[in-house]
C-alpha cells in the first residue's frame, strides 16, 4: 500500500527547492523559508532561483508544494523533515532572491 506522506522542508535554495518539488510528485511538501517574497512566488508556481527544471516542474507538473513562513505548523504537522540550510558557510557575498 502506498503511503502518501506529508514533509516539511526547510530552506527553498537550490537543494531545498529541488528536493521539495521532486517530493511534491508524490507527496504533500510544505517549503519553508523565512523570505516573504520566495513563499508568495513558489506558491504562485514561480522558482526564486534560476533552474531549469525546478521552473518547468514548477509550472508544467500537478505538484502537491505549498510554501510558507510558519516553520512551526510545518513542522509539526510532518511525517519528515528535511533540513536543506545554507552550507556556504564561508561565502562573503550571499545572493538572496531572485
Amino acid at each position: 500500500m502506498k503511503k502518501d506522506y506529508k514533509i516539511a522542508v526547510a530552506g527553498t535554495g537550490y537543494v531545498g527547492l529541488s528536493i521539495a518539488t521532486l517530493l511534491s510528485q508524490h507527496h504533500q511538501v510544505t517549503a519553508v523559508d523565512i523570505i516573504p517574497k520566495k513563499v508568495d512566488m513558489i506558491n504562485n508556481r514561480k522558482s526564486p532561483i534560476q533552474d531549469e527544471y525546478i521552473e518547468k516542474y514548477l509550472t508544467e507538473k500537478d505538484l502537491d508544494l505549498t510554501a510558507t513562513l510558519d516553520a512551526k505548523a510545518a513542522y509539526s504537522d510532518a511525517d519528515f523533515v528535511v533540513i536543506a540550510a545554507l552550507t556556504n558557510v564561508y561565502s562573503t557575498n550571499r545572493r538572496n532572491v531572485a
